[in-house]
């Protein structure tokens, strides 16, 4: 009977209980992580209330979680001692009226007791075993959840060595969008040529590199490295081929020397070192107190934009992959940063096959092609200069718009 009231009354008061206290995490970390934007906007006094009311939810769910556990417990108590005290009834109703002697009266209290025992002990699992049961629940269905890209069972590592991407004939489009984002998209980007990839925003240019990386599958057609189509490789191997600089440089809360390392595990100081010369981080690494071993904090907090793209940039040295892929990273530092990181990207995109996202056209001048993205169509390509040419041209428009207008656009 307390097994039914614990699943049918305690269980219920503890997964809400449960679903607020994910949520309360969730505000105080959204909070925390935003601290610099309260802060800017005079918003402390908002989110302080904001979150006290979210404490004062969470609080009255708690309350009433714990306040059903306690009637629970006291049900069940009270339940074993009205048995006990019935069982102690008949044994000396029954004794008074001669029909059980003393000893069999001693006897069945005896083995009450052992198996009243028993009972607590029981109830008390199953209130443990509900409580387990009601917080691994988010977990469970976490883990229940289909991963979105997964190896296929005859997945082999891929061998990577010129590095010639193709798009055979895409289709793709995101869950829940009725019209693909590609149809039908066909095109190459040879061994060892850097590639720009300009456009408005949505048109396509980050999920081009997301398919090449294998984040999602091509619901039609293929993309191949070198001939071998991603979506029959293993994920791991894929990756390993792959270099990633992304425009906002993602660091964990560990040493200098543990990010640039976290591109190959295996390496040793001297190749950490030989990374961050390439990538103009040594410098301000050695300038550090603790140098390699400095602790960077929470997503590099503790460092400039231009040193976290520095180390990023040194971290895709080590990586050292025949296939590098590039967010802009230089699209928001001062001038000495962006120089400096300039330099690192030349070194680095030198022999390799690079695709780059652009977002200020000047970054991309000196690709050896340019596509031009819209709607997830490549409506141009070409170099620079050609596509300059082009008088109603897409890549025109755009480099008009951000140069200031058509005379100085053409000039520049």
């Amino acid at each position: 009977m307390t097994v039914a009231a614990s699943l049918l009354w305690v269980a219920p008061a503890a997964q809400l209980s449960n679903a607020w206290d994910t949520r309360l995490g969730g505000a105080l970390a959204d909070a925390v992580t935003c601290n610099a934007v309260v802060k800017a906007f005079g918003a402390e006094a908002r989110e302080e209330a904001r979150l006290g009311w979210l404490i004062g939810k969470w609080g009255r769910r708690t309350t009433r979680t714990w306040m059903r556990s306690v009637w629970n417990n006291t049900f069940q108590n009270a339940a074993l001692a009205a048995l006990r005290a019935a069982i102690l009834g008949v044994a000396i109703w029954l004794w008074w009226r001669g029909e059980a002697s003393a000893g069999d009266a001693a006897f069945v209290l005896s083995m009450f007791f052992v198996i009243y025992g028993y009972l607590r002990d029981v109830g008390m699992h199953v209130a443990d075993v509900q409580r387990a049961v009601n917080d691994l629940e988010e977990l469970v269905a976490l883990h229940d959840e289909r991963i979105g890209v997964g190896d296929r069972p005859d997945a082999r590592p891929i061998s990577v060595g010129q590095g010639r991407i193709a798009f055979e004939n895409v289709t793709f489009h995101y869950a829940g969008h009725v019209e693909p984002l590609f149809r039908g998209l066909d095109v190459e980007i040879r061994a060892g040529e850097r590639v720009g990839l300009v456009g408005r925003s949505g048109s396509g240019k980050t999920t081009f590199v997301k398919l090449v990386q294998r984040l999602y599958d091509a619901n039609e057609g293929k993309v191949t490295i070198d001939g071998q189509d991603v979506a029959r490789a293993t994920q791991s191997s894929l990756r390993a081929q792959v270099a990633i600089v992304p425009q906002e440089p993602i660091l964990f809360h560990r040493t200098l020397g543990e990010n640039i390392a976290y591109a190959r595990p295996g390496a040793g100081q001297a190749e950490i070192e030989a990374a961050a010369k390439l990538a103009n981080a040594h410098e301000f690494i050695s300038r550090l107190p603790k140098g390699y071993g400095t602790l960077v904090g929470e997503r590099g907090v503790k460092l400039s934009g231009g040193e976290r793209q520095r180390v990023a940039i040194a971290r895709a040295f080590l990586a050292d992959a025949p296939v590098l892929i590039m967010d802009e990273a230089t699209s928001s530092l001062d001038s000495e940063s962006e120089s400096l990181i300039q330099q690192a990207i030349e070194r680095l995109m030198d022999g390799r096959t690079t695709i780059v996202i652009a977002h200020r056209l000047s970054t991309v001048r000196a690709m050896d092609r340019i596509f031009v993205f819209d709607r997830g169509r490549i409506v141009e390509q070409g170099t620079h200069e050609a596509l300059l040419e082009r008088e109603d041209g897409a890549y025109r428009r755009l480099f008009e718009r951000q140069s200031g207008g058509p005379g100085e656009g053409i000039a520049a």
